[in-house]
């Protein structure tokens, strides 16, 4: 079904995610910090980006508005996964580019709906 990068700073939302997706039959890569995610993407393009917003270094922000601003991964779906969750946070992920948001503690069954609805878009 594809791979997609997951960019957490948490040992265990980088293991939830990956179980997560890895049940959906994605292979998952695993950044730990948006510079390592920049370098990733560099390697090989993923078909899914989850990025955290609170990050070591650039923020999750940077990095999407980034990502959206460069033609070869301007179509990367991004889901902005964060405990930032206002609704600010949200509006502002959204302007940034992002394709989606989802708060954590993650709701597991809203993010394979969105998975599956950005992967099939």
């Amino acid at each position: 079904m594809g791979h997609a990068l997951i960019v957490d700073d948490s040992a265990t939302e980088r293991a939830i995610l990956t179980s997560c997706l890895e049940q959906m039959g994605i292979s998952v890569l695993i950044a730990t910090s948006g510079e390592e995610a920049l370098e990733k993407i560099q390697q090989a393009l993923p078909d899914l980006i989850v990025l955290d917003i609170v990050l070591p270094g650039r923020s999750g922000f940077e990095i999407c508005r980034e990502l959206k601003g460069e033609t070869n991964t301007s179509k990367i779906p991004i889901i902005l996964c964060s405990t930032k969750g206002t609704e600010m946070d949200k509006f502002w992920g959204k302007k940034q580019g992002a394709d989606a948001y989802i708060p954590k503690p993650v709701d597991q069954e809203e993010l394979v709906r969105t998975v599956r609805a950005l992967i099939q878009s």
